[in-house]
């Protein structure tokens, strides 16, 4: 599997993340990472990043990360906590780890920092490996 055409592959591709500007930034087994800045349009009612912003950056992180085997997965179970909130022009890197990589089932854990290092949550996601090629190439 060429990681670099994976990462290249996932940032082309999830249309709703580039919509976002949620981008992948690094790949290896098991391992991803997805940055953003946000941006006005980011924010919920109270003027904080919106719940659905962190979710969606944690699901690409470990869906990344889980497509770094070269299989198209699905998620089965995600959950996310929420500890702190970001505000327009922050930067949020989100990092997922695998924690068991089985046949078919696959878990990851998800942490989200800003740019000064602190944890806004944390999350597990699990996944289905559909056990069908990504293509990438």
């Amino acid at each position: 599997m060429d990681l670099q055409k994976a990462l290249e592959y996932r940032n082309s591709r999830n249309l709703f993340c580039k919509q976002l500007g949620i981008t992948v930034t690094e790949l290896s087994l098991g391992y991803a990472k997805t940055v953003k800045e946000v941006t006005a349009e980011d924010v919920n009612p109270i003027g904080v990043a919106h719940g659905g912003l962190y979710f969606t950056m944690a699901d690409a992180a470990a869906g990344s990360a889980m497509a770094s085997y070269g299989h198209k997965a699905v998620t089965l179970n995600a959950q996310y906590s929420f500890f702190r909130s970001a505000k327009p022009g922050d930067t949020l890197t989100a990092e997922a780890r695998e924690v068991k990589h089985g046949g078919t089932v696959c878990v990851y854990d998800i942490a989200i920092h800003d740019q000064n290092g602190v944890c806004v949550g944390t999350g597990t996601f699990t996944f289905f490996d559909l056990k069908e090629p990504l293509n990438i190439e």
